[in-house]
């Protein structure tokens, strides 16, 4: 029953207006760098086995400050490709109030399993939920292996991949997953089993974390006889 806790990175001086993807340099500001120590401050009480982290700056960096004064493989970041931003292609780097003008906007927002972004380097939308979907089932099998099934790992990744990996998490087609919001510095959690994945929490900016450790089997109100991939008939306590 590994837990992952995806992340979103930090503010940049490009989030929100500019299409930042794959620019190279696009590191925290500094309201980044403040969400991303206090992100860390509420994730310090947890025991994370590991933290992995998108190759991007923005990421390493908010990854790093998780990290910081961890001991054992928690304390060094890992980086997994894969995690990595959508490959926007030619929209890379443009503002968002001029791509809104875009043909293409309006597909992104109702049918985005079809869309392809446009240049010799874009990515489709099925094609990164796929390869971040991939990795989130690769490293769930080695934190477990290496950890424990109820070992806790942190991911830190983008908006539009945390988006695509809850959608496949909660069942939902792809053209669903501009319903999910993960703002900046956020937390998502999901819990996966061997029948399914249950999601904790999504687009988390605040509150107490202490509830994501996962209990011993049999204990905790409402759960005494399920079975670790069982949802409780009612919801439970």
């Amino acid at each position: 029953m590994t837990t992952l806790l995806l992340v979103r990175h930090g503010l940049t001086a490009m989030t929100g207006p500019v299409l930042a993807g794959w620019t190279p340099g696009v590191r925290l500001d500094e309201r980044g760098r403040a969400q991303a120590a206090a992100l860390a401050a509420r994730l310090a009480p947890l025991p994370l086995a590991a933290v992995v982290a998108s190759p991007l700056d923005r990421c390493a960096e908010t990854a790093e400050a998780v990290a910081a004064g961890r001991t054992g493989p928690a304390g060094k970041v890992e980086t997994d490709d894969r995690f990595g931003e959508v490959r926007y292609g030619d929209w890379t780097g443009r503002p968002l109030k001029e791509l809104a003008e875009e043909p293409l906007w309006r597909v992104v927002q109702a049918h985005p399993s079809a869309v392809r972004f446009p240049g010799e380097d874009g990515e489709s939308l099925a094609g990164a939920q796929h390869r971040a979907v991939t990795a989130v089932r690769d490293w769930n099998r080695r934190i477990a292996a290496e950890h424990g099934p109820d070992a806790l790992y942190a991911v830190c990744s983008h908006g539009d991949i945390i988006k695509a990996v809850v959608a496949d998490a909660l069942g939902l087609h792809l053209d669903q997953f501009q319903r999910i919001q993960a703002d900046p510095a956020s937390l998502t959690v999901i819990r996966y089993t061997e029948t399914r994945p249950f999601v904790v929490r999504v687009n988390d900016t605040g509150g107490d974390v202490a509830a994501l450790v996962p209990e011993p089997p049999g204990e905790g109100s409402g759960k005494a006889g399920l079975g670790p991939g069982d949802a409780p008939v009612g919801g439970g306590a």
